[in-house]
């Protein structure tokens, strides 16, 4: 694998990454290629979580993401969900070998079948274990970097600064956070205010994430987050980009996605998906998540009624050809905007 230079590692004082979260089923290799691509390629783009077991390898499913030849050209980090602190070093040892610089460890999910395996954001609940696990993975000499995502607590926003502490301990490559806890989800507003409370306390380089959804949003949070001591090293763009796959362009100064992009997006997309699925209609059906966001960068607010009945014909559609027709004429039909819409948000 030829490995991208990563601008971090070689340039320490740059300004802050635009970088691709992890979003299973969506930010595929699938999506990875066609969005550096069409759109100009993310500084990195972090993989969707894989579980390593007991077994020392790789499974055929995993290797599809993680594979050398996948990600050639691109800046990837993989990410890695697990409490046991053996599976991570073999997997961590196992990404050093493929050529990969760093790893990330996953311990923000906040998926219900993750929390009560005590993995992901689960893991923030049990301080003893977590600090046993990093002092396992940081006690090895590894081959590669490490970085952590994480959120601000299980339970209570009160627990990060407790959870700071713990991350300070350790050489922590880069420290992510989505700034909020478990039991949000992905609900309400990310509670900004008490990551800025901690920034003072927290050592390693910084990236921030959750509710950045225009390049306005990007500029704020580097302004807000500036005054990191380690360093703002990244800003992570989640279901923004997938409304909007030119939101990292415009905010490098570059244009807007044109109506003739969008539709090529889509098209290419499908037909990879079904190269990579073996159907038409599994494709089908993970291009219907996709536009769960995309849609959010099409109708004004007087269309929005109809783009909602439009939509939920989208959704209703069995047949590959009446989907892409659906979505032929929602594009061609609904105003496209200059900046998505925060049309996921949903309230606590």
């Amino acid at each position: 694998m030829k490995i991208v230079p990563d601008p971090v590692f070689s340039m320490p004082h740059s300004s802050p990454q635009l970088t691709a979260a992890p979003m299973e089923g969506l930010t595929t290799v699938v999506f990875r290629r066609l969005h550096a691509e069409m759109f100009g390629a993310a500084d990195r783009y972090y993989l969707p979580f894989v579980t390593p077991t007991v077994e020392p390898r790789f499974t055929a499913r995993q290797l599809r993401e993680l594979a050398p030849r996948a990600n050639e050209g691109l800046a990837v980090i993989p990410q890695l969900l697990t409490r046991r602190s053996a599976d991570f070093l073999w997997a961590a040892r196992a990404l050093a070998d493929m050529g990969y610089p760093e790893v990330n460890l996953n311990l923000g999910c906040p998926a219900g079948t993750v929390v009560v395996k005590g993995k992901g954001s689960g893991f923030l609940g049990d301080a003893i274990a977590l600090r046993e696990f990093f002092d396992d993975v940081f006690g090895q000499d590894l081959p590669i970097a490490v970085s952590v995502k994480t959120r601000l607590g299980l339970r209570s926003p009160d627990e990060f600064a407790g959870i700071v502490e713990l991350y300070n301990l350790y050489p922590i490559a880069r420290l992510i956070v989505h700034p909020r806890i478990r039991s949000d989800f992905y609900k309400g507003d990310a509670r900004r205010s008490v990551l800025l409370s901690a920034l003072p306390s927290i050592k390693a380089p910084l990236g921030v994430n959750g509710d950045i959804v225009t390049e306005g949003d990007i500029a704020a949070a580097g302004n807000a987050f500036a005054a990191a001591p380690g360093g703002l090293a990244e800003i992570m763009i989640g279901r923004a980009l997938m409304a909007d796959p030119a939101l990292l362009r415009k905010a490098r100064g570059g244009p807007a996605a044109s109506r003739g992009e969008i539709r090529s997006f889509h098209h290419a997309l499908f037909d990879a998906y079904t190269t990579l699925f073996e159907s038409r209609k599994n494709a089908m059906m993970r291009l219907k998540e996709y536009w769960f966001y995309q849609s959010c960068l099409f109708g004004a607010d007087d269309e929005l009624e109809k783009l909602h009945r439009a939509m939920k014909a989208v959704n209703r559609t069995r047949e590959p050809a009446e989907f892409n027709a659906r979505i032929e004429d929602l594009i061609e039909s609904f105003t496209l905007l200059q900046h998505a819409r925060f049309g996921w948000r949903k309230p606590l």
